[in-house]
């Protein structure tokens, strides 16, 4: 324990008398039924995101039980505190431009009010990466508790989970292969218990990086929602929670060069979420440790995937976990990670799995090293006049056969262009063009939606096309599948060559390479540079000023400059 003032002696409110602060916050806090032993104790904040917005987190008043029942056992007083909470499914336009907004709440919260140490509770996408964010740059004892992926449905015999399943059938309903009957009873099957989505998505591969970083106890990632050992986690979370207070483990300096890399190589190997390179990048990014995208590739080189769940693979995250979890990962994986990287609990990565050996790994879910379901990683970086900040690609979860392409630019300038022209009819499109979105990245207004997975034309779609190459400046929810080029940075609102592609023009793509390049001359490219439209107006007030004004391109993590250190 530290020698300085505890719990709720702590951080006292400034009256110009310290004993009277005191005093007055005792007097208040046992307003609140606590008794005067319990208020000595030192004070674990526990960071809460229930929503009623938030159907991921629908568990966390059962889940907040059983993290004070580890606190209260551990000797300190658990006191829950709300923050902001991210529902992927509820914000507008998207949740990506409120995920510095809750990094914020949860730094200053934690900062300003009496705790020792704190559990962040979170799970659904954009909320690990707002608290861990937070918590690095507030710099005080932090674990975090991921809040754990739904379980499946089912439909007609066969294994249902949000949202891989949702888009395959919704492509099949566009397709006018089913009806509208078929369509609303899969609806119903689709998210069927607590939690985040079944599959490999974004909050799954937040939740196995915040592992691999070392921020969560060993072996917590995968553990469904619902089941019994997600209870008993949170007990032991709590109880960590404790044995931080006074320690020099805290969030910024865990997160550092090495635990970063054994992240990425983490979300290579599990064929995991674009979204996680944005998120990464601003987490590290709080403790000041760049992640380069030529280091990606040379990491996606020498790193095989081995995680087989949808939407790369076949299975869910209830098999990862059943099948060995992360900790089985890990372990195939060790002559590629720094096992000397400190986690939370005090021990090395290695020292963890040392202890972590399970005996058994369902080989079908999570595939032996020398026997890999890919021998390179899921994600690669392109790079040239297109994209010269970069872009991503999941070639995990694209076709093979469109890595090495030339094809005419079918161009959409916004959103609303993309809705109105996508299913027309009349379309000029055919189906070994590329389709190309502007105006949807992190400057625009519609602030870096996932919205890069861009339907195929129905014109297409109703003849059997499945994959076409699409490139945009948007982001692609890690459920989904498909060749898609994401994140090109410089976007288009910032002035960036996305911006300058017409109709007609000729896109390379070779992933060989690592390029994407427009086939336009120098020339033609100033003279279109010089009668382009004037980027969007600042908005007049609040959040969304703050937003336009502070916020960096996708190569920095869609971070607030002012925030990062």
């Amino acid at each position: 324990m530290s020698e300085h003032p505890v719990g709720f002696a702590n951080g006292l409110t400034n009256y110009g008398d310290r004993d009277f602060s005191l005093y007055l916050r005792r007097s208040f806090a046992k307003s609140m039924g606590y008794s005067s032993a319990m208020l000595e104790k030192p004070v674990v904040g526990i960071a809460y995101t229930g929503s009623g917005f938030n159907n991921c987190h629908r568990h966390f008043p059962e889940l907040l039980e059983a993290v004070k029942r580890g606190v209260l056992a551990a000797g300190a007083l658990p006191v829950e505190f709300p923050t902001i909470s991210l529902g992927e499914v509820f914000l507008n336009p998207t949740s990506l431009k409120f995920r510095n907004l809750m990094s914020i709440d949860t730094e200053e919260m934690v900062r300003a009010q009496p705790m020792d140490s704190v559990v962040l509770m979170g799970g659904c996408d954009k909320t690990l990466p707002a608290q861990l964010m937070g918590a690095v740059s507030a710099g005080r004892p932090a674990v975090m508790l991921v809040g754990g992926p739904m379980m499946t449905g089912r439909h007609h015999g066969e294994r249902l989970g949000a949202c891989t399943d949702c888009r395959r059938f919704w492509a099949s309903y566009r397709a006018g292969k089913i009806d509208d009957r078929e369509i609303n009873e899969v609806e119903g099957k689709l998210a069927t218990t607590a939690g985040t989505c079944a599959v490999m998505g974004t909050a799954s591969t937040m939740a196995c990086i915040v592992e691999a970083l070392g921020m969560v106890l060993p072996g917590t990632a995968a553990i469904p929602a619902v089941h019994a050992d997600r209870l008993r986690a949170a007990e032991a979370t709590g109880a960590l929670a404790v044995r931080l207070i006074g320690s020099k483990l805290t969030p910024d300096t865990l997160i550092n060069e090495k635990s970063v890399e054994n992240a990425l190589r983490v979300l290579l190997a599990i064929g995991g979420s674009t979204n996680a390179i944005i998120h990464l990048t601003a987490i590290a990014g709080r403790a000041g440790v760049p992640v380069s995208l030529e280091r990606l590739n040379v990491l996606s080189d020498t790193t095989p995937v081995l995680v087989n769940l949808k939407p790369v693979g076949n299975g869910y995250m209830e098999d990862f976990y059943a099948g060995g979890g992360m900790g089985a990962l890990m372990r195939e994986l060790k002559d590629l990670l720094h096992l000397d990287a400190m986690t939370v609990t005090g021990e090395t990565l290695g020292q963890r799995l040392d202890i972590d050996c399970g005996d058994w790994v369902d080989r079908t879910v999570i595939a032996a090293r020398g026997e890999p379901l890919e021998p390179v990683g899921g994600l690669v970086s392109l790079f040239g006049n297109l994209a010269p900040g970069g872009a991503i690609l999941k070639r995990s979860a694209a076709d093979a056969n469109l890595f090495e392409i030339e094809g005419r630019a079918v161009v959409f300038t916004s959103l609303a262009d993309l809705a109105a022209r996508i299913d027309d009819p009349d379309l000029d499109v055919e189906a070994n063009d590329i389709l190309v979105l502007q105006n949807a990245g992190p400057h625009s207004v519609s602030a870096m939606p996932e919205a890069g997975y861009l339907p195929i034309p129905k014109k297409l779609a109703s003849k059997g096309v499945k994959d076409m190459v699409r490139v945009s400046d948007a982001r692609m929810s890690g459920t989904a599948f498909g060749t898609i080029v994401l994140h090109v940075t410089p976007d288009s609102a910032s002035g960036g060559p996305l911006g300058l592609v017409h109709n007609g023009d000729r896109i390379k793509l070779s992933v060989k390479d690592r390029r994407i390049d427009l086939l336009v001359d120098e020339v033609e490219l100033q003279k279109r540079q010089a009668v382009r439209e004037k980027p969007p107006a600042v908005p007049e007030r609040g959040y969304a000023r703050l937003y336009a004004r502070e916020i960096l391109g996708a190569d920095q993590g869609c971070d607030f400059a002012f925030l990062k250190p």
